[in-house]
């Protein structure tokens, strides 16, 4: 499986979270906010939002006020082996939920692997219900923002041999069936943009899906909407794009 170039999108460069997380850990009597723009080279616009959302994670804290960063308490606690993946798990799935809460949506988090559409965590509830997978994710990658996100994380091979082996079908009206007119769409889609499914894949509900880049990981998050709720899928589609860096930290951890 072939991936493209990664984005540049700063929430979604785990490097520039790693090199943050490296540096602090790094200063052991702590660091502060000048010294690790010098250390990463990151531009301070880039470096002021990040900082503050490992703080709100509690990956990082700070002494006092405008004191020095220290590593914070969700680092040390997130130990090795299984007791380290089970911690994961479990703040991923905490982060979920105020995602979930914060934009009045179900959300998924889905991976590409062995060449399949997976969901591996989702947050729902009453006011927030999950869309009826009335035909399997893993053939309508073409169809909804889950997996045509994950599809402009591939080159035109991967994209090619995922849809020789789930061929693209018409789900609705406004399914895309023309090979070459989704891979345009994928093609001229912006890493930093959200991919929004207006009923694609089901009537009643839209989506939305950012990607999430972690290594040679192909993933994103994606939220779900009944249509009455569809005039709120982009506010929510950019809050979701904004929150999406706690959980690219939590897969690569």
């Amino acid at each position: 499986m072939a991936l493209k170039p990664e984005p540049t999108a700063p929430f979604h460069s785990v490097q520039y979270v790693l090199r943050v997380l490296e540096t602090v850990s790094r200063h052991t009597g702590g660091v502060t906010d000048a010294q690790i723009a010098r250390e990463t080279g990151l531009p301070t616009g880039h470096l002021a939002p990040l900082l503050e959302m490992l703080r709100r994670e509690g990956y990082i804290e700070r002494a006092g006020d405008g004191g020095a960063y220290l590593i914070g308490d969700s680092l040390v606690l997130l130990g090795s082996g299984a007791a380290r993946q089970q911690a994961l798990e479990a703040k991923l799935q905490d982060t979920l939920m105020e995602i979930r809460d914060s934009v009045g949506a179900a959300v998924y988090i889905s991976r590409y692997v062995d060449g399949e559409v997976r969901i591996t965590q989702y947050a729902d509830g009453p006011r927030a219900p999950r869309v009826n997978e009335y035909v399997d994710f893993r053939f309508a990658a073409h169809a909804s923002a889950i997996g045509k996100c994950l599809l402009t994380q591939l080159d035109r091979d991967g994209r090619r041999e995922h849809l020789a082996r789930h061929k693209i079908t018409r789900f609705t009206s406004r399914t895309i069936t023309s090979e070459t007119l989704l891979f345009s769409k994928l093609d001229s889609q912006p890493a930093t943009v959200p991919i929004l499914d207006l009923q694609e894949y089901a009537v009643g509900t839209v989506c939305a899906a950012v990607p999430l880049t972690a290594g040679s990981t192909v993933g994103c998050l994606a939220l779900s909407l009944p249509i009455e709720h569809a005039h709120r899928l982009r506010s929510a589609a950019d809050t979701l794009n904004r929150r999406a860096a706690p959980v690219v930290l939590s897969l690569v951890l």
